[in-house]
Parts: C-alpha cells; structure tokens; sequence
C-alpha cells in the first residue's frame, strides 16, 4: 500500500486528542468555505464542495459546523485564502507535498520553510518532487464491503483505474477529472464510502527505516500543527516490521 496511505493508517492508530480533532475540524471547514465561496453553496452543484463535505462528514465533523462554515461564504465578511503547494525533501531524501491555505503567504512560506531545515528536511522549488506524483481521486472502503474481486469488479464498472485491496480495506484511484462520476457510480453498487478525495498518489517510492520513519513522522506532525497547512504527502515506503514497530 502506498506511503500516503500508510501514514493515515499510523494517525489513525495514534488517536487525536481533542486539540488535535479540533485542529482538524477547523482545515476541514476552511475548505468547505473556501470551495462554497469559489462556487455554489449548494454541494449538489458544486463538486469541489461535495468532496469537502462528504471528508467532513468522514472525520465525524458535526453537521452544524459544517453548516456554518458554507455559510461563512455568503457573508461578504469572509476571508480570502491563497491555495499554495510546498515541495521538498524530508529526512533520508524523501518527498514531500505540502499543501496551503493562507492569507499571509510570506507567514506561510517562512513556517514551511523553517519547518523542514529544523526536522531535517529542505524545502524545495515547486515542480521539485512533483514529478514523483500523480494526482488522483481516491475513494475509499472497508474491508467490510466485501471481497478484493467484487470490489474490482465495481470499480472497473464505474471507471476507475485501480485498487488496492489489504486486510485493512480498499483504495480505489481514478482520473482526478472523474473523481465525482466514479465515486456516485461506486456509492450506487457498494454504498457510501468511508472517504472520497483528491490525492497525490506516489510513483515512486523512497524505503525508510525505523530511524527513518521516526525522524519523517516528526516533521510530518510538524507540518501539520501550523494552522495554514492543509495536509501533508509523502512518498516514504515500509515494511511491515518497521510499522510493527512504530
């Protein structure tokens, strides 16, 4: 399975104390209002904001507050945020995306850049590790839905590119352009979906340690502490052991 999502799976298994979910509920009603102000507040009409309120929605955020947040975007007091992508290298030369919203880009640049040179990384010129991405629509299922061939089946049906089936459940890829189609046609034969999102999925990979691994995930948290981060991708590669063990 890829790094990316072998990094949400280490999250997930860490837990978030409640300053950490409320971290979290805030980035993800920052992009709710951000896509609700670029278009339509009706998530019907408007992909980009679907997408940010089904994430939502997945991350238990409460109906209300996500309410607010595309109300937010009506009144003619809200903010504006630039959306910029960082690129660099972490410990033992891996890549990293960081993705922005901000309304001070020289704060925001600054914090990013200071972050990496304190946890051995170095920020980089944009297109630096792009390359070592594509970018993708990922829906994801539980292993609960059913078996690795009735889920291929499905997602051949509604489009997608691949799947990659473990214990742990199902990633399903698609043309970023067609992220909307294939996850309605994929809701209509398995059900709703535990995560739908646009993603920069790893083409290459980069084998890390314990070490390594402790010294990523400490400027990966880094990353993810400063308010204008949105989320953070890499593309480190583990085995299972090195996972064990973290």
């Amino acid at each position: 399975m890829a790094g990316h999502s072998k990094w949400a799976n280490i999250q997930h298994r860490k837990g978030r104390q409640d300053a950490a979910r409320s971290k979290l509920f805030s980035k993800l009603s920052k992009e709710i209002t951000v896509a609700a102000k670029m278009g339509d507040p009706d998530p019907e009409k408007n992909p980009r904001l679907r997408l940010a309120v089904k994430e939502a929605k997945s991350q238990s955020v409460p109906k209300d507050v996500i309410d607010r947040a595309i109300k937010k975007s009506q009144g003619g007091d809200a903010e504006s945020y630039d959306e910029i992508r960082y690129e660099g290298y972490g410990p033992n030369g891996v890549a990293v995306i960081v993705e922005t919203m901000t309304d001070n880009k020289n704060r925001t640049a600054s914090t990013v850049r200071s972050t990496f040179s304190k946890n051995g990384g170095n920020l980089g010129e944009t297109g630096s590790v792009g390359f070592m991405f594509d970018r993708k629509g990922e829906v994801t299922y539980p292993a609960s839905v059913g078996d690795a061939d009735t889920v291929m089946m499905a997602a051949i049906e509604a489009g997608a590119e691949d799947v990659e089936s473990s214990e742990e459940g199902h990633l399903i890829y698609c043309a970023d352009t067609d992220l909307h189609e294939v996850s309605n046609a994929l809701e209509a034969e398995l059900g709703e979906s535990e995560s739908t999102k646009l993603v920069w999925k790893p083409t290459t990979t980069t084998e890390l340690d314990l070490e390594g691994m402790q010294k990523l995930m400490k400027l990966v948290d880094a990353l993810e502490d400063d308010d204008d981060v949105q989320r953070v991708t890499t593309n480190f590669e583990a085995s299972d052991e090195v996972m064990a063990q973290l």
